[in-house]
């Protein structure tokens, strides 16, 4: 039997986080981390294309919390108790710049994760954490003193838990054994499948600005849209994907999404492409890229209109003007399907948040059990706000149970 005061299982970010702060809070404590894996800090190392998208350059936390499709509301307290400045004062104190690139997102300024790892496992070095990797828990029951814990070598015993162990549904359920409630897991942040003519030979092809809904939902986004060699993806697709994961999942991924591509409403375009009748009549459509969209996908839209390359403006008739007009603002395309977006897989599911005080996010359930991360049923898009959450709720959990 090994004890300690605290264990934190899942050597992740928000495991990290969390015992380097204990121990350093509180160095007489003894702390450890028990890693199912060989090493730690794997999504740590893949995330932002092995840069780490350490968090998001958004200072306001109303601001912040709407990129939570699930904890929005419950962010809201935590983030006025830990915040992206907070997290970045963290990293600096101990030797790691951050930079912002141009959409917000926040890196080391080494582009590099394994900077952010290696401040990590020195930290952790510093402050006498125990970090055993290989320790895969089997059974966790909470004790008198407080909890047991079974691993396939040894039995480890401690006062507090701090369980952070992502979105594994292996774990999700030693965690219902103890009498929590899980929220059943669905896939966030992923890309649509769609086979259709009209961007078939363009992928690479980026559409600045879109809005898209989801027909027969209120599923709504808007932002840049990527022609991917199996459909769509970028940041238009990721944020209805996130915020419609319960909902495209009892889709079972089949469903029609609408697009705007220009950000008119239809009426408006079709007054313009009448004007364009008249200014540019004896041109080609399918030459007249306009509304500032690519070329390529322009042509795609001129063609699928029931035109031809040759088509001139004077030649149009009244349908093929709404024809055009339609795929411009209202064009619809079919979803046959979702793949995963690289590796910054997130799953929505996990822990009931009813059964978390956010004060300190401990169990209502458990006295000294706490929880920070992905193991939690938030989730955010993409773009360092899934790391911010796991920051924010470590460190709170950090501090309450220093206290």
């Amino acid at each position: 039997m090994i004890e300690y005061d605290v264990i934190i299982v899942g050597g992740g970010a928000a495991g990290f986080f969390a015992a380097i702060n204990i121990a350093e809070q509180r160095p007489e404590l003894k702390v450890a981390i028990l890693e199912k894996g060989k090493e730690g800090l794997q999504k740590v190392k893949v995330s932002g294309g092995g840069r780490c998208n350490v968090t998001h350059a958004e200072f306001i936390p109303q601001e912040l919390i709407k990129n939570y499709p699930r904890g929005e509301k419950e962010l809201l307290g935590p983030f006025h108790q830990f915040m992206t400045g907070d997290t970045i004062e963290w990293f600096e104190k101990r030797g790691v710049a951050l930079k912002i690139e141009e959409d917000g997102r926040m890196f080391p300024e080494s582009n590099s994760s394994q900077t952010i790892i290696d401040c990590f496992l020195c930290e952790a070095k510093t402050y006498g954490v125990e970090v055993s990797y290989s320790q895969n828990v089997s059974e966790i029951n909470p004790i008198e003193s407080g909890f047991q814990i079974q691993t396939k070598d040894e039995t480890y015993q401690c006062k507090t838990l701090l369980i952070a162990t992502g979105s594994s549904v292996k774990f999700w359920k030693l965690i219902e054994n103890m009498g929590h409630t899980i929220s059943q897991p669905v896939p966030s942040l992923f890309t649509f499948n769609i086979n259709d003519q009209r961007i078939k030979t363009i992928p690479g092809v980026v559409a600045p600005h879109v809005e898209i809904s989801v027909l027969g939902t209120n599923l709504f986004s808007e932002g840049p849209l990527l022609v991917t060699h199996w459909g769509m993806s970028a940041p238009s697709i990721l944020k209805l994907s996130a915020f419609g994961a319960v909902e495209l999942a009892k889709l079972d991924y089949k469903f029609q999404i609408e697009i705007n591509f220009i950000r008119y409403s239809f009426d408006d375009c079709l007054n313009q492409l009448k004007a364009f009748k008249q200014n540019l009549a004896k041109k080609t459509v399918y030459k007249s890229t306009s509304f500032g969209l690519p070329k390529r996908l322009w042509h795609q839209l001129v063609l699928a209109s029931n035109m031809d390359e040759q088509t001139r403006w004077a030649d149009l008739n009244k349908q093929q003007l709404e024809a055009l007009a339609e795929q411009l603002t209202k064009a619809v395309f079919n979803v046959e399907g979702k793949s995963t977006f690289k590796d910054e897989f997130v799953t929505a599911g996990g822990v009931d948040l009813k059964e978390i005080n956010f004060k300190t996010f401990e169990s209502r359930i458990h006295k000294n059990l706490f929880f920070a991360g992905e193991v939690l049923n938030i989730d955010a898009v993409t773009g360092g706000f899934n790391f911010q959450n796991a920051w924010t709720g470590a460190y709170i959990a950090s501090k309450a149970i220093s206290k």
